[in-house]
């Protein structure tokens, strides 16, 4: 076997990784680097890439005096709403998609996949125009409604991956033991989705939480505003408090990375899963 040189293996391997993750990274850098600066530090010249004085009052006004605490709890509520949702009747297509034969299926599935191609833009003025007839406007239910809808294609065709991926002899064994259908799936089918249950949780959840078009046009009052649209109206036309934004931002981020970080190992096992699914 030929050894790879260090200086070439540097540069085929180390070097654009890193060059990748410089241009990927800073700029969350620029955002926290913000967030901690007091005004007078924001706008100085030259730049400070490294705070002189690192402070927290962005984050307390923001949190405080902004209302990122309401905007926070409305998106928790709509992503934790809309995740439970999802799982819910993407497990249920997925199932009848992976364990059934019938007239029309490949043509289903495509559809599924056709609906992830339309333009969200498109479907402003319609879905505007039935919440409000529905008088669901300003109400969290509309976005409940609407992300359920946008997200329960993809997440039924990774979970007719999965299913697929689980031996249909273990149900057969189970009812032969005793167990109806939906005891089999509840006690052998679900434990051994876990992995694709967390992926496709953590995607609508991310969805969900970072979402904006829809949540901009469906609601008008502050105190239904979620966190893109609350970061959104911080750029007023003549002033923008970039220390709030910034560390609005950060707040904004800080679930997601939570999220990512502790279902890292079921998304990939997940993924491979539908992949070979």
């Amino acid at each position: 076997m030929i050894k790879t040189p260090k200086v070439e293996r540097f540069f085929s391997l180390y070097f654009p990784l890193l060059v990748t993750m410089t241009f990927i990274m800073f700029p969350f850098y620029w955002t926290v680097n913000t967030a901690l600066k007091n005004e007078g530090d924001i706008v100085k010249t030259p730049l400070e890439y490294i705070p002189s004085q690192i402070t927290f009052d962005n984050f307390i006004n923001a949190w405080n005096n902004i209302g990122f605490a309401i905007y926070f709890k409305n998106s928790l509520f709509l992503a934790g709403c809309t995740v439970v949702s999802v799982v819910f009747f993407a497990t249920l297509v997925g199932y009848a998609l992976s364990r059934y034969r019938f007239k029309g299926k490949k043509a289903f599935l495509l559809l599924l996949l056709c609906t992830q191609f339309v333009p969200g833009a498109m479907l402003i003025i319609p879905l505007f125009i039935i919440f409000k007839n529905l008088g669901l406007i300003s109400n969290p239910l509309s976005l409940i409604i609407a992300y359920t809808t946008f997200q329960i294609p993809f997440n039924s065709i990774l979970m007719n991956g999965f299913i697929s991926n689980v031996p249909v002899q273990l149900e057969e064994a189970a009812m032969v033991d005793g167990c109806s259908r939906l005891q089999a799936i509840r006690h052998v089918i679900f434990p051994l989705l876990l992995p694709g249950i967390v992926a496709t949780g953590v995607f609508t959840f991310i969805y969900a939480w970072n979402e904006f078009l829809f949540a901009f046009m469906l609601t008008n009052k502050a105190a239904n505003f979620t966190l893109s649209v609350g970061l959104s109206y911080m750029m007023g036309e003549f002033n923008i408090n970039y220390g709030a934004l910034a560390a609005g931002s950060v707040i904004a981020l800080v679930p997601a990375i939570i999220m990512f970080a502790y279902a890292q190992r079921y998304l990939v096992n997940g993924m491979g899963g539908a992949v070979k699914g």
